[in-house]
């Protein structure tokens, strides 16, 4: 894997050693986290996506029970990556925004599917970040770890 920050870091163990970052910053080397957010993210429909997000909710509450901000931020991170990803799809069938040029390609229609499925994540995406919780231990880790 690439390098990064906290590749091969278990964040559980050492949360200090987690970054926020931007966007969906580090979500691929945040573990354990990945491990058990990924087997529940899909975004292939409507359906896929309320299952997913019924999911990474759950995990989501527990991180925020047990006071795991580096758990409950990457939830997050999953959640805006279902609601870019669907939306990708949405408009590229094939889910590829450039063509071999290098030049963004027409967008000739939207699958109904995946936007619908997009807007199941970003309801929940925007519910995280809304949460007061989350607000308050992102704030808390910034104050502790972050110069």
């Amino acid at each position: 894997m690439q390098d990064h920050p906290f590749n091969g870091i278990n964040l559980r163990e050492q949360p200090e050693a987690y970054r926020i970052g931007r966007g969906e910053y580090g979500v691929w080397h945040a573990e354990p986290y990945k491990s058990q957010l990924l087997p529940h993210w899909q975004f292939k429909d409507e359906a896929a996506a309320e299952s997913a997000v019924k999911a990474i909710w759950s995990l989501y509450e527990g991180y925020r029970s047990d006071g795991d901000f580096p758990g409950m931020d990457v939830a997050r991170k999953f959640l805006q990556m279902g609601f870019t990803r669907a939306r990708r799809y949405a408009k590229y069938p094939d889910g590829q925004k450039y063509d071999e040029a290098g030049n963004v390609k027409p967008v000739s229609g939207e699958d109904p599917e995946k936007a619908a499925a997009a807007q199941v994540f970003k309801a929940a995406w925007d519910a995280v970040r809304e949460d007061e919780a989350y607000q308050e231990a992102k704030e808390a880790w910034r104050e502790a770890y972050e110069q």
